[in-house]
């Protein structure tokens, strides 16, 4: 069974922004890379909060049947690998994302837009409408 990336992707960067992760940036790889079809890059502060969206992503993964392929990283606290076939996910702290520039890396891939569309507002009510006056 085929499996769909694209999808994956969309909730690997969905997990992290749920973790507080910055600069979540997702690229379509494919057409320049044999590695997968997509990449997430995504930034942390700390490593407590790699931990945190790492296991954050796992436990969306698992929740869903998908199983990780393989893992890099496990002993750095600057930069983790998630590997799902189709879906590399590089989790980065802030220094390491700027020192490696894999962003530079895939300038030419298209990115995708991700993040969910803000909640719209409700439209301020008329000053007076739908009050009733007391007499």
């Amino acid at each position: 069974m085929a499996r769909d990336f694209r999808r994956l992707a969309l909730l690997a960067a969905k997990a992290a922004s749920d973790k507080h992760a910055e600069d979540i940036v997702l690229y379509h790889i494919q057409p320049m890379s044999g590695l997968a079809d997509f990449l997430l890059l995504a930034t942390v502060d700390s490593p407590a909060q790699l931990e945190a969206v790492e296991d954050h992503v796992s436990r969306e993964f698992k929740a869903k049947g998908v199983s990780l392929v393989r893992r890099d990283g496990s002993r750095s606290a600057l930069w983790r690998v998630l590997d799902y076939g189709g879906l590399l996910v590089h989790l980065m702290h802030r220094d390491a994302r700027e020192f490696y520039s894999l962003d530079k890396l895939y300038i030419d891939a298209r990115r995708l837009p991700w993040a969910e569309a803000p909640a719209r507002k409700k439209a301020p009510r008329k000053k007076g409408a739908g009050t009733r006056k007391r007499v």
